[in-house]
């Protein structure tokens, strides 16, 4: 898997349905192995981030097919 930086501002796209999920904000690491275990997107409701702070959308890297 790619170096956590590689990842930032990669868009996400869901393959299953061909929707945009926005841009890669931050990853999630193992400290012990170094390995990227997620990469976290900001969640798609503004209106409700307002409300709710914590919507980011957290995808485990087995879910994650191409990195392009």
């Amino acid at each position: 898997m790619d170096k956590g930086m590689d990842f930032k501002h990669k868009e996400v796209i869901n393959i299953k349905n061909g929707k945009r999920m926005g841009y890669v904000q931050d990853v999630c690491a193992d400290l012990e192995t170094g390995m990227i275990t997620s990469i976290i997107v900001p969640g798609g409701n503004k209106l409700m981030s307002f409300f709710n702070q914590n919507n980011d959308i957290i995808i485990p890297c087995g879910n994650i097919t191409k990195v392009h």
